[in-house]
Formats: C-alpha cells, structure tokens, sequence
C-alpha cells in the first residue's frame, strides 16, 4: 500500500508553525467575508471531497451560500503548508468551508450536494488523487449537524446498495480548527478558470 494512503501517527506529524497562513479577507467571486467574524445569520458546514479546487467551486455556486473557504482539516499539524499536507505527514485533508444562510439554503441541502459530487467509498483517494488529503469527510459543528451527517450518510449508503457500489468511507466527526490554505487556492477556479478539476460523483442521486 502507498504510505501517503496511511494515516500519519500524532507523534510523526509534521510541527507546523505558530503563525497562520495569510488570506485574502473576501472571496474572489462573491465579494463576502471568508474569514470571521460572519454576521450572525449565517451558519459553518465542512467538507472534505477530494481536491479543493473544484469541491469550492461546486459551492459557492450555490444559492443560499455567502462564500467559501479551502483549507486543512482532520490532522495535526497546526497551520500547514500545501506542500506538506501533500506529503501525507499532516493528517489533514482537503477541506471545503461553506459559510452559508440556513433560511435560504438546509444543512441537508448541502450534505446532498457533497454526496452526489464525488465518490465516497474510496477511502484515502478520489479517482487518480491519491492520498490521506483526499478523503471524504465531514466535519461538523453541532449535534444537529452530526446527527443530519450521519442520516445522511445511512441515506445514501442505501442508495449505492441498489446500484451495488461498496461501503462508504466517508470520516464523519466534530470540527477542529480549520486552517485557511494559501491564497492562491482560494477560489482557484475562478482565477484560473481552465485550472485542472478531477471531482466528479458517481452518477447516483442523493434520494431519501
């Protein structure tokens, strides 16, 4: 087994830094904040589905959504850099922040677009991207979200079956820190709209 399929050991983790990584304060397309403080009104839900790149731009297309965010998740190290979370010595994975407004758009709204968006089974890979970073997950953040994560996931596990897909691997927990990727990944799509884009589901609808 490749050892960036492996989850690294906390004792192996790579030490980080104490300084987070700079970001732009608005997003590239909406113009709204990407970091807090938000207004009130609005809700945090994040997802791990793969690359970052096109999982953000899934997203923020959204309407109900008032931006959104990449960065790191899961792992250890404390305000990594890209290259090191490619290494597979972080434990994170690569993550998607979603700052949306709950009256316009549902948590399980979103939680059906993340499933449809990309293969769930796939444990430390989606498609040709291999690496603990690529895993699915769901990082959530209240008991009502865990417990929608978690329907959820039973939902769409049942749906797979009919097609016979396997088990999902999807990691499903509360949220740690989220730390912002560097800001050229922010909203790399929209920057550079030709930019490589590997997500993509399996072609089975989220039905419950």
């Amino acid at each position: 087994m490749d050892i960036k399929s492996l989850l690294i050991q906390p004792e192996r983790a790579l030490p980080g830094r104490d300084s987070a990584i700079e970001v732009n304060a608005n997003h590239f397309v909406s113009d709204q904040p990407i970091a807090p403080p938000f207004s009130e009104h609005l809700e945090l839900a994040d997802f791990g589905l793969g690359c970052f790149w096109g999982a953000e731009r899934i997203f923020w297309s959204l309407e109900g959504v008032d931006a959104t965010a990449v960065g790191y998740m899961g792992g250890y190290t404390p305000n990594p850099t890209y290259e090191e979370v490619c290494s597979g010595m972080t434990g994170h994975t690569e993550a998607v922040r979603v700052i949306f407004d709950s009256k316009k758009i549902s948590y399980e709204e979103l939680l059906k677009v993340f499933w449809e968006s990309h293969n769930p089974t796939q444990g430390m890979r989606q498609g040709n991207d291999v690496g603990t970073q690529y895993r699915s997950a769901v990082y959530t953040h209240s008991d009502i979200q865990s417990k929608s994560a978690s329907l959820s996931k039973e939902t769409y596990q049942l749906n797979l079956n009919e097609k016979s897909f396997g088990s999902i691997t999807t990691e499903i927990s509360a949220a740690g820190r989220f730390y912002y990727a560097e800001d050229y990944h922010q909203q790399y799509l929209a920057k550079n709209p030709n930019g490589y884009c590997g997500i993509g589901g399996v072609g089975i609808e989220f039905k419950s």
